[in-house]
């Protein structure tokens, strides 16, 4: 398919830079089927789901994944995409034209590491050097990798090390932050609850190449960037069981929804799960694991949206996206909702 078919304008005011406050206080478009849209809020998630429903959510934990440093005189930046064992990163570096195999990188806070070898994507190989565990380093070194449509228009400060994070967040690992979950509290959780809405977890560390911009003109053309995920075999066994008793799969975020389809096979059972996956969703993919996605707006012409097209149809999800923009939605990761049932 043509990436062409999957952009529209977005007014650059509606581009969210903060979240909002509370968190469970932003709004919330809901695609059902044929049904017209309706313009509700992340409040009233328990009134929109059912007994038996599952929510299934990613708790994986932002690290302060952006480093700014230098390698001699030269300024460069680093932002890591993927951890490949306990001191080495694949890491996409602003300047890279000025890294060669074998510099230093001289980073905040005395941390420094070595550029090993440079990859077809163009990111090269960090190698922390000494002792200390790399997530301590980052914490000295680092700061939160804020989206670059958010990064390009405020600095990143403190507030962004609690507003980027779900509350969810446990296992360290991932460079941007599963932001359908930023919206819940800990009040909607209890009123979850409450209808006997139930919640799973798994772990997908979302990498930097969420937020690079697809360049070729077909999608048959595109490579996605490879994410390590898992799935335990409980939760596994209790999704499947669910689902037999009539519950749907909801996916909070495309980053679980990708994870569960990774996991799937044919006849839509949900396996245990421990490895890498760069599965591309486009319209014509066949779910097989998930009932429903709730997600944010995404950019245009992104694998995000052909993702959501994939699960609601084209010509809908950019109607819905026109109906978002005409009335003021918030976009992007600090942005509002939408709950999506085909």
């Amino acid at each position: 398919m043509r990436v062409a078919d999957f952009d529209f304008d977005l007014p650059p005011e509606l581009i969210a830079l903060r979240p909002a406050r509370p968190r469970d206080s932003a709004r919330m478009l809901v695609v059902e089927g044929d049904s017209p849209f309706a313009d509700r809020s992340v409040r009233d998630l328990p009134d929109l789901l059912r007994e038996g429903d599952v929510l299934v959510f990613n708790d994986t934990r932002v690290i302060p994944a952006q480093l700014e440093g230098r390698r001699g005189e030269a300024k460069i930046g680093a932002t890591l995409h993927k951890r490949l064992d306990l001191r080495r990163w694949q890491a996409f570096i602003r300047n890279a034209k000025r890294v060669r195999e074998g510099d230093q990188l001289v980073f905040g806070g005395g941390v420094t590491a070595i550029a090993e070898a440079r990859h077809a994507d163009g990111s090269l190989t960090l190698a922390f050097e000494g002792d200390e565990p790399v997530e301590i380093l980052l914490e000295r070194a680092g700061t939160m990798p804020l989206p670059p449509y958010i990064a390009g228009k405020r600095e990143t400060d403190e507030a962004d090390r609690e507003d980027y994070q779900t509350m969810f967040a446990a296992e360290d690992g991932a460079v941007a932050a599963p932001t359908a979950a930023l919206h819940f509290t800990d009040e909607l959780v209890a009123a979850l609850d409450a209808k006997g809405v139930q919640r799973e977890m798994l772990t997908l560390h979302v990498g930097a190449g969420t937020f690079l911009p697809v360049k070729a003109e077909d999608t048959d053309d595109h490579v996605m960037h490879s994410e390590w995920g898992r799935i335990e075999a409980d939760v596994a066994e209790r999704l499947n069981a669910a689902r037999a008793a009539g519950g749907r799969i909801i996916a909070v975020g495309t980053t679980s929804l990708r994870t569960l389809e990774s996991a799937a096979d044919e006849d839509g059972t949900i396996r245990p799960f421990a490895a890498d996956t760069d599965i591309f969703i486009t319209p014509g993919y066949r779910f097989r694991a998930v009932d429903g996605l709730m997600t944010n707006f995404h950019l245009p012409k992104s694998t995000l949206v052909m993702l959501v097209s994939a699960l609601m149809g084209r010509e809908r999800m950019l109607n819905a996206y026109a109906h978002a923009i005409a009335g003021g939605y918030r976009f992007y990761s600090y942005g509002d909702s939408s709950l999506l049932i085909p």
